[in-house]
C-alpha cells in the first residue's frame, strides 16, 4: 500500500495554523471564536431541555395532582377523626371530674344514700324551672325526694314515671325552703322568681345579714335535710317600717350545666300540713 506524498508546504501550513490557534488562545480571542461556535449548540440544547420538562410535567402532571388530592383527602380524614377523638376525650374527662366530685361529696356525707341521676331534659323557656332525670319509680325514686350535688341544693322531686322524673328546681317561682345564714343564724324563707334569681325572705328586723354570708337549710318544715348550702347573700334590702327585710342570694349551683345530680334516698319527709291551724273563715 503506498501512502501519500506529504509536502513540505502542507507541513508548513499545518505548523502556520497550528501557531496561529496558539496566538488567538494567549491573546483570548480564542474563547469568542469558540463562543461564538457554540452558541447555536447552547441555545439548541436549553430550547430541548425546557420543551423536554414541559412535555414531561404535561403528561405525569395529572397523576401528581391526582396523588396529591387523595393524600390531601386522607390527612383531612384523620384530621378529623383526631379532632373527634380529642372531643369525645374532653368529653368523658369532663364528665368524670362530675363524678368524682359527687364522690367526693356523698364520701364526705356518709349519713345520706344517694341516687346518680344524669339530666336528660331541660325547661325549654329562658328561666328554667325544672329538669328531666333519667330515674325513676323503677330506680328508687320518689316525689319530694331531695336533689343535690356537690356545689349544694338543687331542688326536689315532683313528679315521677317508671323510668324518668321532674325535678322542680330552686329557682322556680314556686318553690320555696326554709334556711339560716351561717354566721349569724339569721332564718328566713328562700323563694324562687320567674327571672330565675332567688330571694331570702321574711327575715326579722332584729337580724342581721351580711353579704357573702352563706345561707343554708334549716331543716324546719321537714321538707330538706338541714345544713345544705343554698348560695349566698349577695345584697341586703332594709325598709324602715317594715316588718320583715330581705336579700337576694347567688346559688351556689350552676343550673345551666347541670350534668348529673345526686338524689338523696333516705331522706323521708315530713307532712307538717295537717299540725298547721287553719285560718278562720268569716
Amino acid at each position: 500500500m503506498k501512502f501519500p506524498e506529504i509536502r513540505p508546504w502542507q507541513v508548513a501550513v499545518v505548523l502556520l495554523l497550528f501557531i496561529g490557534l496558539i496566538v488567538l488562545s494567549l491573546s483570548g480571542y480564542m474563547g469568542e471564536v469558540l463562543g461564538s461556535a457554540t452558541n447555536p449548540l447552547v441555545s439548541l440544547q436549553s430550547w430541548l431541555s425546557t420543551h423536554y420538562v414541559a412535555l414531561y410535567e404535561f403528561f405525569t402532571a395529572p397523576r401528581d395532582v391526582m396523588s396529591l388530592r387523595q393524600e390531601n383527602a386522607e390527612l383531612t380524614n384523620a384530621v378529623a377523626e383526631l379532632q373527634k377523638q380529642v372531643i369525645e376525650l374532653e368529653e368523658q374527662l369532663r364528665e368524670a371530674d362530675v363524678y368524682y366530685a359527687l364522690l367526693d361529696f356523698a364520701r364526705s356525707n356518709p349519713e345520706n344514700q344517694y341516687i346518680a341521676s344524669s339530666v336528660i331534659g331541660r325547661d325549654p323557656s329562658p328561666f328554667m324551672g325544672y329538669i328531666i332525670l333519667n330515674h325513676g319509680t323503677n330506680n328508687g325514686v320518689r316525689r319530694d325526694m331531695p336533689v343535690v350535688t356537690e356545689q349544694g341544693l338543687v331542688g326536689r322531686v315532683d313528679a315521677v314515671t317508671a323510668n324518668a322524673c321532674r325535678v322542680q328546681l330552686i329557682s322556680d317561682p314556686g318553690f320555696n325552703v326554709n334556711v339560716h345564714t351561717q354566721e349569724t343564724r339569721a332564718e328566713g324563707l328562700i323563694v324562687g322568681s320567674i327571672t330565675g334569681d332567688l330571694e331570702m325572705q321574711m327575715v326579722t328586723q332584729d337580724r342581721q345579714l351580711t353579704p357573702d354570708d352563706l345561707v343554708l337549710t334549716s331543716g324546719l318544715g321537714g321538707k330538706f335535710p338541714s345544713n345544705v348550702l343554698v348560695g349566698k347573700i349577695e345584697t341586703v334590702i332594709k325598709r324602715e317600717n317594715a316588718l320583715f327585710q330581705s336579700a337576694s342570694v347567688q346559688s351556689a349551683v350552676d343550673f345551666r350545666n347541670l350534668r348529673v345530680v345526686l338524689l338523696i334516698r333516705n331522706f323521708e319527709p315530713v307532712e307538717i300540713e295537717p299540725l298547721i291551724p287553719e285560718e278562720e273563715t268569716e
